[in-house]
């Protein structure tokens, strides 16, 4: 979609925030965040439970004031030209937002109408997404009738009906089966494709693994690390060393004579069976070398070595100090003084 009228001064990025604070009386939601994300990509936007995510995409999208600091998207001030922004960008939030008294095709036919769409590209596009999201067969029952996952599918499509520019996606795929999940993602590829800047809160390491080029990781409002995926793998440190003996009888031996090689700082080896490899974390190139020179110096005839950076899952735990999903005290709900006015 076409801007209307560009912010003076905006930024070349999609989005681009400087030192956003977002207050709830004693408790900082936001505390200083900073964030660049560039067209056409997807940044992944990482953290616990109350961390602040949902609060930064709320400002993003308008639908909440922030205490200090400065956001535009797509050009566009968040604050001084949010009606403007509002027509060239999608929100998908954490819960389906669909009318439930209108059909499917309804939901999606009116929200196009709304965004001045002409009423016959109005209707195919709502009829085109309902093809895309496996919705056809329904398109004429109220949405109350719907699944759960299938009002999230009708939510999604709603929020791509005006073929945004930038894409606010706040856990878009919190509840769906796995196959409906791989339907949303393969949706999202298909619009950065086509130029769509995505911005996307998870919960789900391997959604954020398929999906995001970038991450943003945040804790307590602040933003505590950001990068690609292997940067932060990188920055974590560490490494597995899978170590397979071309002998699967020697599994077990090899496994006892690196436990007993007392390398200065090297963690517990443990045994994969079902890969039958021997699995050593290293902190150092020293470590590994070590440990490859005393496997040869025993004897033991190895088909493999190869290195495994941390996973995602092992990278958040290392920087938040929670597993994905670990909840954090929440702030308190925005009251209606606190929104932006629609």
């Amino acid at each position: 979609m076409k801007r209307i009228d560009n912010d003076p001064g905006g930024a070349s990025g999609a989005v681009t925030v400087r030192g956003l604070v977002k207050h709830y009386g004693a408790t900082k939601a936001l505390d200083g965040v900073d964030l660049d994300v560039r067209e056409g990509t997807v940044m992944g936007v990482l953290g616990p439970n109350g961390a602040g995510k949902t609060t930064l995409v709320r400002i993003l999208s308008t639908l909440l004031a922030p205490t200090s600091g400065r956001a535009t998207v797509a050009g566009y001030d968040v604050v001084r030209r949010p009606r403007q922004l509002r027509r060239v960008i999608g929100l998908t939030g954490q819960y389906a937002s669909v009318d439930e008294k209108l059909s499917g095709r309804e939901n999606l036919y009116l929200i196009g109408r709304l965004l001045d769409l002409p009423r016959k590209e109005a209707r195919g596009r709502a009829d085109a997404l309902l093809e895309r999201f496996s919705l056809t067969e329904a398109a004429r029952r109220p949405a109350a009738t719907y699944s759960g996952g299938m009002r999230r599918r009708l939510d999604l499509a709603a929020s791509m009906i005006g073929r945004p520019a930038v894409l606010f996606l706040d856990e878009p795929t919190t509840g769906l089966d796995p196959r409906t999940r791989n339907e949303v993602w393969d949706e999202v590829r298909r619009l950065v494709t086509d130029g769509v800047t995505v911005l996307l809160t998870t919960q789900y390491m391997e959604e954020a693994e398929q999906l995001a080029g970038e991450l943003t990781v945040v804790d307590r409002g602040k933003v505590i690390a950001s990068g690609g995926i292997e940067q932060l793998k990188a920055r974590v440190g560490g490494r597995t060393l899978r170590i397979r003996p071309a002998d699967p009888r020697r599994l077990r031996p090899l496994a006892s004579a690196l436990d007993e090689l007392g390398i200065t700082g090297l963690a517990g080896t443990s045994v994969d069976p079902e890969s039958g490899a021997v699995l050593v974390p290293v902190l150092s190139d020293e470590q590994l070398t070590a440990v490859v020179g005393a496997v040869t110096a025993h004897g033991i005839t190895l088909s493999s070595v190869t290195t495994e950076l941390p996973s995602l899952d092992e990278v958040f735990l290392s920087l938040t100090g929670h597993r994905a999903g670990a909840p954090r005290d929440t702030a308190p709900a925005e009251t209606p003084e606190e929104a932006v006015a629609v």
